[in-house]
């Protein structure tokens, strides 16, 4: 008899399943153990001790596996394959052995990146012993959590109203948050004007922006008022006499590339951007899909797993993506050799995979009515960019055209046709607020040097430079990356946690800074001015990674940075 203890319960039927009638399988539902929930939970004074407690609620699941070890030979701890299911595998371990229930049984650690049958088989029969070095870099990162909220909560309390809380990231992220908003309250509009003419060269109709005038390059604020605008609007209908003169063409082929397949953090973002989920929406969803869901009476994970900073595939699944490529869309769409991405996270733990589905061969076509729509959405979304990310670069040819107006007046008009879409045939990385327009591309009429095309009209146009944009999910997500605040598999948790203690809130899917919000940013950035640096933050992270890999000391470290809080 062989005990197998997962997290979820929705796992376990599906791993018995793959294991046969030799095996039982429990779930944890978690957690079983966290820091009792008073002061002197971690003892700073003693080597920052930890005291623990059976969580209430998951006490009785902890007796149901107590209960069934009994019976076993052989304890499998198979929770996530990431420092938090770890360090659960862990506190379970720890406990059952203060309870003597491990005497004359085997125990051992399993991790799988996706829930198949070849995957889960192949992860009992490769078992390992538990890393140490992942459940104390846990353990660092929950010390220091308790410690921070702990200790300054409640000064929260006293110095603005009761209930409120730090948090270890929730802190820095309310600061960007905060400071976004200043900078929109702090800013200026500028006026400027642009000008364009309208042409017409055989019933084709297309624009070009005055880049020089008078033999001066114009910049963004070189016309600022009507009157400027009008008076050179009235000069360059005079001197183009109604044409205007192709001076030069440049004709430019360039290659567009794929997208990497997802990490968690531009699963968040594109999910935001595309599909309109918020990132604990697009969490829960992709844990069903890891899961397992129901197909036709037959239940299989359909992606791997969701908290992943990797954007390295399996060379098996490679195998698959590039003979799915060739049967559906044709050899030319398939690049000679795989591509491969560099992860830009410096502590990526390479092991992991990149979010995909455990098989390129199911289509989301043909998943569509086993799923519901938020989990037949995300799907296809994770499925059509890990396919896309090995065809085929895009082609583009572009063309630029400077057309004369007189003397030292210049439109320029740009446009862009595709000639071979490769993997945009299939998807498109969305694009942020900063870059939206980017993406249009133009037609422009087959133009030769020398010759003239008719001018329809000139424009002017009055502008307004405008604030910062507000943060929305998808770009607060992309601003904690970029800031080093938590780690991917927290952004979720952050994000709302802000909203649940009432320190932001959305506004059109931006998030606003609430008063409460304001005066608690001040109040730390004044008095703590190092709990809210971005940089002691990302420090940290860094640190926390170190440990996990097992170069670092986690005592030490939590002495380190401790230390300024005392």
């Amino acid at each position: 008899m062989n005990l197998v203890i997962v997290e979820s319960p929705a796992k376990s039927k599906t791993i018995k399943k793959y294991l046969g009638k030799d095996f039982e399988v429990l779930a944890s539902y978690g957690h079983v153990r966290d820091l009792i929930p008073k002061e002197g939970a971690v003892d700073t004074a003693n080597d920052f001790e930890m005291k623990y407690q059976v969580i209430e609620k998951n006490d009785r699941h902890v007796q149901a596996i107590t209960k069934a070890l009994a019976k076993a030979d052989t304890l499998y701890l198979a929770t996530d394959p990431d420092r938090e299911g770890e360090a659960i595998s862990w506190h379970l371990y720890e406990l059952l052995k203060k309870r003597k229930k491990l005497k004359d049984k085997t125990v051992y650690r399993v991790v799988f990146n996706e829930i198949t049958k070849r995957a889960v088989q192949d992860a009992v029969a490769n078992p390992r012993e538990l890393s140490m070095d992942l459940v104390n870099a846990q353990q660092a990162r929950r010390a220091l959590d308790y410690l921070v909220g702990f200790n300054l909560s409640p000064l929260l309390w006293k110095k603005i109203r009761r209930g409120l809380s730090a948090g270890r990231v929730q802190s820095p992220a309310l600061r960007l948050i905060v400071e976004r908003e200043l900078e929109i309250e702090a800013f200026t509009a500028r006026e400027y004007w642009t000008i364009e003419a309208d042409t017409l060269k055989k019933e084709q109709s297309f624009s070009a922006k005055l880049t020089h005038y008078k033999g001066e390059k114009l910049s963004q604020f070189s016309i600022t008022d009507e009157e400027a605008a009008s008076q050179a609007e009235k000069n360059l209908l005079s001197a183009a006499n109604g044409q205007l003169t192709v001076d030069r063409v440049e004709k430019k082929q360039r290659r567009r590339n794929p997208a990497a397949p997802f990490i968690t953090s531009t699963l968040q973002q594109e999910a935001a951007r595309k599909l309109g989920f918020t990132t604990q929406r697009t969490m829960r969803t992709a844990q069903q899909l890891y899961e397992g869901i129901d197909i036709g009476g037959d239940t299989t994970g359909l992606i791997t797993y969701m908290r992943t900073d990797s954007v390295h595939l399996a060379q098996e699944a490679l195998d698959e993506i590039r003979e799915f490529i060739t049967e559906c869309y044709g050899s030319k769409q398939l690049p000679a050799q795989p591509r491969t991405f560099k992860t830009k996270a410096k502590n990526a733990q390479e092991a992991h995979e990149a979010i995909r589905p455990t098989s390129a061969q199911r289509a989301p076509k043909e998943l569509k009515e086993s799923l519901s729509r938020d989990q037949f959405r995300l799907y296809e979304l994770i499925w059509k960019r890990t396919i896309a990310s090995q065809m085929v670069h895009a082609t583009l040819h572009t063309v630029a055209a400077d057309l004369g107006c007189g003397e030292g007046n210049i439109f320029r008009a740009t446009g862009s046709t595709i000639a071979n879409p490769g993997f945009m045939a299939l998807y498109l990385e969305g694009i942020d607020d900063a870059k939206a327009g980017d993406g249009d591309e133009k037609m422009l009429p087959p133009l030769k040097q020398g010759e003239t095309i008719q001018l329809k009209a000139i424009r002017t146009g009055q502008h307004f430079t405008e604030p910062p944009p507000r943060f929305s999910e998808a770009s607060l997500v992309k601003a904690l990356e970029e800031h080093g605040i938590g780690r991917p598999s927290t952004y979720a948790s952050i994000i709302s946690t802000l909203q649940d203690r009432g320190y932001t809130e959305l506004d059109k899917k931006r998030f606003m800074p609430t008063d409460v919000g304001r005066v608690v940013n001040k109040f730390l950035t004044e008095y703590f001015t190092k709990y809210v640096d971005y940089n002691f933050t990302a420090k940290l992270e860094d640190e926390l990674d170190a440990v996990s890999r097992g170069e670092k000391e986690w005592i030490p470290l939590l002495e380190q940075f401790w230390s300024p809080f005392k």
